[in-house]
């Protein structure tokens, strides 16, 4: 894929459209099926997008590049703890607040707030030089 096809905004675009549709239709394929409530629906698709939103910064930017220089085995660890740490964080989050009496958008906000920001800072716990530069400036 060449990078200069697509501003990053564009590839995240695309990138996030297209788990959305992959989480959406294992919703309805899986969870709808087997009874899951719809409101926990979001959290597959939280778990999809968290390494659109981590991977294309990190493939994109240049000074990043030295990530891929990393071992197979090192960047499916980092995978898996996004999307742990992503399921886990909007799970917490839409467990705590379901019941508050808050509209569905709010929950779904604020599960996408938790789960995201537990999956990043997971992906930066293992890579703490991959950002290094940013923090010292």
């Amino acid at each position: 894929m060449d990078k200069q096809t697509l501003p990053r905004w564009g590839w995240l675009l695309v990138g996030l459209f297209a788990m959305v549709l992959v989480a959406n239709a294992f919703n309805m394929a899986v969870l709808r099926p087997a009874g899951v409530p719809e409101e926990y629906h979001v959290i597959t698709v939280i778990t999809s997008m968290a390494p659109v939103l981590i991977y294309i910064g990190v493939w994109y930017d240049e000074d990043r590049q030295p990530y891929w220089e990393q071992s197979r085995e090192h960047i499916v660890g980092d995978l898996v703890f996004v999307i742990i740490g992503a399921a886990v964080g909007s799970a917490i989050a839409l467990v705590a607040i379901i019941d508050v009496g808050l509209p569905q958008f709010l929950q779904d906000i604020a599960a996408m707030a938790v789960g995201f920001m537990l999956s990043w800072g997971l992906f930066w716990w293992r890579n703490p030089t991959l950002y290094g530069r940013e923090a010292s400036r």
